[in-house]
């Protein structure tokens, strides 16, 4: 691979640019309330282990194993250091996507020179999709970062051929092993479909075989094994929910959310990086004429990873972003190429666009339940007992700092309810773990009246359509009501 001379890596500072970066993401982080439903999902999951058992992920209470546990540890991190706010919510995406900056930043130096690699983190820092995913709480951008950075660690091991550097290995399968904590088997998998077909189209097999040195295997156990092995020691059958249900057949079949065809990320890779994919035909034009094994890395990368993702008929567009380095470099030479010098401006121009986008999500709110959580926590006492009707707010126990799990009404005694992906299967899946807990917590939404026997108050966060069913409570007062949800105050009664 080409690399450029010591006099052009110190024209510009990398540290600069990267503090930069971070003041970049930082600024708009906190700014808007949590997004439905993952924002408040995985935020919830975070202070419910940082107040119980912080290996163990929890939802509502219950051990919730759709995702492994390294998002939910940095977020604890920072809300130790900032409180249970939005902004420590969102750090360890904001900490993924510093980390697929810096690490573009640096492979770039060394292989196009400081020009260009500080064109494409431009490129990168402004382009919407990796603003918002930055920004965004959930664990697409903490992997993507990390599977950026398992990436190009190896290649940089594997920079001279007939040999593999030791130091830069073990440092791609430490990332991998943590990509594999952010959310299980893409950490390896991906980085494997990348790193080893470009080897071998090189030619470079020796350095392939090179690539299962015991001492990169050993760091890849060493940091992944051991939350993995402590789960399935607590909960019998977590291996088996966690890698054959969460991953092989979510990948299989066809019944989950979000469906799509083949064309997916073929559509949504250029609209989601605009103004920048204007440079696209460039880009393809200067792959096409140029020669190097780091432009054939490149593009092998984008056709793994979105090919990969591709196969399954579920499709988010979080899963591109482990393809947003490579790409966002690509177009970064392509702008940094072009001699009529147009890139500041679009840079410029998609810089307002980011924060103009974070702006509009925070005055619309869409779906927040923020205003009732808020108006909850000002009346909820300990003794009373909060009822999430036919319905899970993710948001509301975050908001209202909800110290107990909250019961939930639904028809759970539905035969279909496993073969739906909502937030039912996700709370009935979870209960699989804890059977005993999960009695006390998930009830029939026929006998809301047994609920309401004890001596603290109960409060139901009850849909409009389901609000007759509160309304007829003995005692029942509406406190509060907005276009999504509403809240009612039962006073508690002595059963026989």
């Amino acid at each position: 691979m080409p690399h450029a001379t010591t006099a052009d890596t110190r024209r510009t500072s990398p540290a600069a640019l990267l503090s930069l970066l971070a003041l970049w993401l930082l600024a708009t982080l906190g700014l808007r309330p949590l997004l439905l439903p993952d924002e408040g999902r995985y935020t919830e999951v975070a202070r419910a282990m940082m107040h119980g058992d912080a290996l163990v992920p929890m939802l509502d209470g219950l051990p919730f194993f759709h995702k492994p546990p390294l998002f939910y540890w940095l977020d604890i991190a920072a809300m130790r250091v900032f409180g249970e706010n939005v902004f420590a919510c969102r750090f360890g995406s904001l900490v993924g996507a510093w980390l697929m900056g810096a690490s573009l930043l640096l492979a770039m130096r060394r292989w196009h020179g400081p020009r260009a690699a500080a064109i494409a983190l431009g490129v990168l820092a402004t382009t919407p999709f990796f603003f918002i995913s930055a920004q965004y709480a959930n664990h697409d951008m903490l992997v993507g970062g990390l599977i950026g950075a398992a990436v190009l660690a190896i290649a940089r091991a594997v920079e001279e051929p007939l040999r593999v550097e030791l130091r830069w290995l073990v440092a791609g399968w430490v990332l991998c092993a943590l990509a594999m904590l952010a959310k299980g088997l893409i950490g390896i998998v991906l980085p494997a479909l990348v790193i080893a077909p470009w080897l071998l189209a090189q030619g470079r097999w020796r350095q392939v075989l090179g690539l299962l040195h015991p001492l990169a295997l050993f760091a890849f156990a060493a940091v992944a094994a051991p939350w993995f092995v402590a789960m399935q020691l607590r909960f019998p059958g977590f291996l088996d929910y966690f890698f054959i249900e969460q991953h092989f057949r979510r990948f299989a079949q066809s019944n989950f959310n979000n469906v799509h065809g083949a064309w997916f990320f073929i559509v949504a890779m250029p609209l989601l990086t605009l103004p920048w994919s204007a440079w696209l035909p460039v880009a393809v034009k200067r792959t096409w004429a140029g020669r190097g094994a780091t432009l054939g890395l490149y593009v092998w990368w984008l056709v793994a990873v979105l090919g990969f993702f591709s196969i399954p008929s579920s499709k988010l567009v979080g899963y591109a972003l482990p393809a947003l380095a490579p790409w966002c470099g690509l177009l970064g030479l392509a702008a940094a190429g072009n001699p009529r010098r147009i890139w500041p401006w679009a840079m410029g121009a998609a810089a307002i666009a980011c924060v103009a986008i974070v702006g509009a999500v925070a005055w619309k709110a869409p779906q927040s339940s923020r205003a009732l959580a808020l108006e909850l926590a000002e009346q909820v006492t300990p003794a009373d007992t909060v009822v999430m009707v036919d319905e899970f707010y993710y948001d509301v126990p975050f908001y209202a700092r909800l110290t107990k799990p909250v019961v939930i009404a639904s028809r759970w005694d539905d035969p279909e309810l496993p073969t739906r992906d909502n937030w039912r299967k996700e709370i009935f899946d979870a209960a699989r773990f804890d059977p005993a807990l999960g009695r006390e917590l998930l009830k029939p939404l026929d006998k809301l009246d047994a609920l309401t026997c004890g001596v603290g108050a109960v409060w139901f966060v009850v849909p409009f359509a389901d609000a007759a069913r509160v309304s007829a409570l003995a005692g029942a007062t509406r406190t509060f009501s907005d276009q999504r949800a509403e809240l009612w105050r039962v006073p508690g009664r002595t059963c026989p």
